[in-house]
């Protein structure tokens, strides 16, 4: 059964029959992108594959108190965009790890080419079952890929495993609302098939039940309803970009996208970012 899953999330994440790296490189060129020395700001509308894209992003490092000291573990890590932003914005290093290969593939080919391979690796693995020894990691961090996993309670567990004593937790996830369930298709997941969404007040006790110690919690679902009220006016009066996330969705990509504003709108996901410690 998980093995039937976890293909049809390798099938959501992948929709193109093309090798995914030559079509990135493809809209990069077609965007007037120097292939041979990219930047992380050429590469912003494919990684940032999140809501409210790097400031998010960035706003959760800061919790977390990322520097150049700490190692990362990125758990879904998708094509690379955040482990090779921690690396250049903090000068950590990072290990990133996705469920779909040839994420992880791309992930390679785009960080050796904004010359990063020093600082970040990626490798498949399923997060529930992390190939890592017990206190690997000072950090471990994850951003909307809890959605996809069912056995929440061996995913924190796992998680907690490879931390040392001591290490953050640094999580931003979309949670399931208080109102009527999600509209489908959403950029996670085209049906309930593949979408494992939790309460905060679940995910709350989850964590407390696996031995962490919750330090901070933010709901950051009203700054995401704006956002995404831009993002669905930008694609509506310009249309799809040749770089982005319907590159890796999709052509209902605008339609995931419309679905997700309606989604938070309504209360039917909410967002949080979330420190632990263990």
């Amino acid at each position: 059964m998980q093995t039937t899953i976890n293909e049809a999330i390798q099938t959501h994440y992948h929709q193109t029959h093309h090798d995914l790296s030559e079509v990135i490189l493809a809209a990069l060129e077609k965007s007037g992108k120097d292939l041979s020395c990219l930047t992380l700001e050429d590469l912003a509308p494919i990684d940032e594959f999140h809501i409210r894209g790097r400031v998010a992003m960035l706003e959760l490092a800061r919790a977390a108190g990322l520097d150049a000291t700490k190692y990362v573990l990125d758990v879904g890590s998708g094509v690379g965009g955040t482990s090779r932003c921690l690396a250049k914005e903090f000068g950590c290093r990072v290990t990133g790890i996705d469920l779909t290969d040839d994420y992880c593939k791309v992930a390679k080919i785009l960080t050796a080419k904004t010359d990063l391979l020093n600082l970040v690796d990626f490798q498949q693995a399923d997060a529930t079952q992390l190939p890592f020894d017990d206190q690997t990691f000072d950090v471990v961090w994850t951003e909307h890929a809890a959605m996809n996993i069912s056995d929440k309670a061996q995913l924190y567990k796992e998680m907690y495993r490879v931390l040392k004593s001591g290490g953050t937790l640094a999580i931003y996830d979309v949670l399931a609302g208080s109102s009527e369930s999600v509209i489908f298709p959403v950029p996670w997941a085209r049906t309930a098939d593949t979408s494992f969404l939790v309460q905060p007040a679940e995910l709350h006790q989850l964590l407390v039940n696996t031995g962490f110690t919750i330090t901070d919690w933010t709901d950051t679902t009203e700054v995401a309803r704006e956002w995404f009220v831009r993002l669905a006016e930008k694609i509506k009066n310009q249309g799809l970009p040749p770089l982005g996330f319907h590159i890796l969705l999709g052509n209902d990509f605008q339609l995931m996208a419309q679905n997700q504003r309606r989604n938070l709108e309504e209360g039917r996901i909410v967002l949080a970012q979330v420190i632990a410690k263990k």
